[in-house]
């Protein structure tokens, strides 16, 4: 629908509106939002502030990507993948509330998402998770501290959890606006990056005394993926959090953590308010077929079935015989040989050519011939048809 199209939607759903009033404000959005924003999108907002809902916006709810918004926006909906939670927090000002903040992504960048009052109870009540996707209505945007552009929600706000008319596809998680460790000595101090990674080893915390004379607390460990290790410096609340709950062999994402200068001129990675650090599940992450590595350990993949599969009894070195099932699995990012063994065998060789499967729990070799990787189960594999 084009913007004659809308705009006679608007004036004929909203008599007491002229065409001259709706361009008049369409002027102004344009001027406000630089002209980064198509006129069918801002005449959608000038079309609710009217109290007008078009087909077009009804039809396209999730039309404004991260990287479209401005500040000073209002009636705006905007989609993406959870990547960070952090905690509710009261304030007090004119009148006392509550605040909470989401950091979420769609294809197109990250956002920081802050809910206000009663819209942050989906939070303690643990209703909205970590790789979730999350449709957010009626927000606008605001300016933060950095002087970039955040997204609010507030009492006319509406959350929609898992929508169902959207491509899942379009909203990655968090391994795509990942920095690989060994690139992070090439940013300046004070920059926000995230890294996935493993942790390698951990120091027990340590007390201060701050400026204020109150104690602080601080603690170190060091996390590492395939391109290097590097130093991580969690502070005060955060330190509380980690001090007896984090372990070496620890899957760990780090979003939105500071670059700084360690001591010796090393850069490290600050843990601070503004930072999220969680736990990935073996069950919640899933490696890129292009992105598999001999020995890289238990992984999870997902794909489409790209041969039929292939059953058959071998014997193995002790001279057992076991039922096998081979077939290859690919992604957008290419294909790899999976060898179901045993029960797995039984269930890999119902699956049909074309059909989405993810695997959990298998780990990377060379196959037989040498010339390509394989996965390969074990006892606790599993197969999930994906629709």
């Amino acid at each position: 629908m084009n913007a004659d199209e809308i705009i006679v939607q608007i004036t004929s759903k909203c008599p007491w509106i002229s065409r001259e009033q709706v361009l008049n404000r369409l002027t102004k959005e344009k001027q406000k939002t630089g002209g980064l924003i198509s006129d069918e999108a801002l005449l959608n907002m000038v079309a609710a502030e009217f109290g007008c809902e078009t087909a077009e916006k009804e039809a396209n709810m999730s039309s404004l990507l991260a990287r479209d918004l401005l500040p000073g926006l209002n009636d705006i909906t905007v989609t993406g993948r959870v990547l960070a939670v952090f905690p509710p927090k009261d304030f007090d000002g004119v009148k006392k509330g509550k605040l909470a903040s989401l950091l979420i992504a769609d294809m197109s960048g990250i956002l920081r998402v802050v809910l206000w009052n009663e819209k942050t109870s989906m939070l303690e009540k643990d209703e909205i998770k970590v790789g979730q996707l999350v449709r957010f209505v009626h927000g606008y945007t605001r300016e933060d501290l950095s002087r970039k552009v955040e997204l609010h929600v507030g009492e006319r706000s509406e959350i929609e959890k898992d929508p169902q008319d959207v491509n899942k596809k379009d909203f990655p998680d968090v391994r795509k606006f990942s920095t690989k460790i060994g690139q992070v000595p090439s940013f300046r101090s004070n920059k926000r990056v995230s890294i996935v990674g493993t942790v390698k080893k951990t120091f027990p915390a340590s007390i201060f005394e701050r400026k204020d004379m109150r104690q602080g607390k601080v603690m170190r460990f060091t996390v590492a993926d395939d391109t290097g290790e590097i130093s991580v410096v969690v502070w005060n609340e955060k330190a509380d959090e980690l001090e007896n709950t984090l372990k070496s062999g620890d899957r760990l994402q780090i979003v939105n953590g500071k670059i700084k200068k360690a001591i010796g001129e090393e850069l490290e990675i600050n843990v601070d308010a503004g930072t999220y650090l969680g736990l990935i599940l073996a069950s919640e992450e899933f490696c890129e077929i292009a992105q598999l590595k001999e020995g890289m350990g238990i992984v999870n993949v997902e794909g489409e079935v790209a041969t039929e599969p292939v059953a058959r009894e071998v014997k193995t070195s002790r001279g057992e015989v076991v039922k096998l099932t081979t077939f290859e699995l690919k992604d957008e990012t290419g294909k790899v040989l999976v060898s179901a063994w045993r029960e797995n065998a039984d269930t890999a060789a119902e699956f049909k050519q074309g059909v989405r499967v993810a695997v959990r729990n298998v780990y990377v070799k060379k196959a037989f011939s040498g010339e390509q990787l394989e996965i390969s189960t074990r006892s606790d594999t599993s197969f999930t048809t994906v629709d």
